[in-house]
């Protein structure tokens, strides 16, 4: 939901735009730039969920595509609710022509509704050259292609104020048990050990998503992520016990349970990386770099880095992603253009313009590593296009929206209750299936 980071392509060919081939299946080449732009005088407009140093940063990506094509380009920030904002748009005969969808569920309930296009030809062939085959397959619905996936997160990834480990005497753990051990020795030096954003419900649900993916398992991820498995399952009950762990442990979070519940995604990275540190963790994807760096002037590797989050038990290291996919709604006014769009958004071209600026990592497995602003995030990045279809896609992005990802409802609002009272985690697994069952019924 949020993230950041760019670099121009550095010893990579800088892709003159695959514009040229026909945009949406009709009309002439669109040019990839100099001399006539074909798109001169249309105007494109996105809606994402993207606000503060994230939207600044993809404007530069829209800039750039205004520099290859002429196409002026208008974004507006629908906040979390992406679902309830672009059904009202269309509704009112205001529909956007391109929207970054952030949850594979939304996608798959906008193309259920019929309101997508299916991508052209261009940007199929672009998927199909210079993606693994989860990114197709978490953005195809009954085998046709819908969701081209721009920007990806690393959400197996605890952020640090190296200061604050290096004056309490510990290393970054290695396993989950040792994190909490770990945190409990940086909050006797002074700060407490955790900033846990739970205002913002997604944020608790990415923390339920690693816990369960190294203590249940792969096939069982898959099985909940699909609601073949219910909620209530032992393995549910045992991974929020597990989380309870540092829920119910005052003297790891920053503020209590009460300051969690007050503090959202910014917020959480401002009391590790701002002017007057209160933590010395945060769990978040990789983006947490982009905050870091951009609000707070931090030099990632230096003054911020990140462990992998640790195994749970005698699990796996697990390795969980996100990502926005951009689709073109049938109802936008000017779809051809929103379709240009995307064959340059399908380019390494297009992702090199956020990379180098931070907060960023593309599946493109086309963009040169170098074109990441430094060497945390070119690890990072690594391991994403390394791990391959051994990604697990974020859990509650892949449920419907009404269970996985509406603000004050579903999973998010059962975890933020969980996070205020975490002593019954048997109960809150049965409130997640009813939730569940019925968002998935519907």
């Amino acid at each position: 939901m949020m993230r950041r980071r760019t670099t121009l392509l550095t010893g990579c060919t800088a892709l003159a735009l695959a514009l040229g081939a026909t945009a949406c299946g009709g009309g002439g080449p669109v040019s990839a730039g100099g001399g006539d732009k074909a798109l001169s005088g249309q105007t494109v407009s996105v809606a994402g969920v993207w606000s503060g140093s994230e939207q600044k940063n993809f404007q530069k990506v829209l800039d750039a595509f205004t520099e290859k094509t002429g196409a002026k380009t208008q974004f507006v920030s629908t906040g979390d609710n992406v679902s309830t904002v672009v059904g009202s748009k269309i509704e009112g005969g205001n529909a956007p022509d391109v929207v970054m969808v952030p949850q594979v569920g939304v996608l798959q309930q906008f193309a259920g509704n019929g309101w997508l296009k299916p991508l052209s030809q261009t940007t199929q062939k672009s998927v199909d050259a210079n993606y693994a085959n989860v990114w197709k397959d978490y953005g195809s619905v009954d085998d046709t292609l819908y969701g081209l996936y721009f920007k990806a997160a690393h959400k197996s990834t605890v952020w640090y104020s190296p200061d604050a480990l290096d004056q309490a005497g510990v290393q970054p753990p290695k396993t989950y048990d040792e994190m909490l051990k770990a945190g409990r020795t940086v909050s006797d030096s002074g700060l407490a050990a955790f900033s846990v954003a739970g205002q913002d419900g997604w944020t608790l649900t990415d923390w339920f998503e690693n816990v369960y993916l190294s203590q249940a398992g792969p096939e069982k991820y898959d099985a909940l992520a699909a609601h073949k498995l219910k909620w209530t399952d032992q393995s549910v009950v045992d991974a929020l016990t597990t989380l309870s762990k540092l829920f119910k442990d005052k003297q790891l979070l920053a503020g209590g349970q009460n300051g969690a519940l007050n503090t959202d995604f910014p917020g959480s990275v401002e009391k590790v990386f701002g002017p007057e540190p209160e933590a010395g963790m945060v769990y978040e994807g990789d983006f947490v770099a982009g905050v870091a760096k951009d609000q707070f002037g931090r030099k990632i590797g230096e003054d911020a880095n990140f462990f992998p989050f640790p195994p749970v038990g005698g699990g796996e290291a697990p390795v969980v992603s996100g990502g926005d996919a951009a689709v073109v709604l049938k109802d936008g006014k000017n779809t051809k253009a929103g379709m240009a769009l995307l064959e340059y958004l399908a380019t390494p071209e297009a992702a090199a313009v956020w990379a180098e600026t931070g907060g960023f990592l593309s599946p493109n497995k086309e963009l040169d590593l170098a074109s990441y602003g430094d060497d945390v995030t070119r690890t990072t990045a690594k391991s994403l296009i390394t791990a391959g279809d051994s990604v697990r896609f974020d859990m509650s992005d892949q449920a419907p929206a009404a269970f996985g990802g509406t603000k004050g409802a579903g999973e998010w609002k059962i975890l933020q209750d969980f996070l205020r009272d975490p002593s019954d985690p048997k109960g809150t697994a049965a409130q997640l299936e009813a939730a569940a069952a019925k968002a998935y019924k519907g």
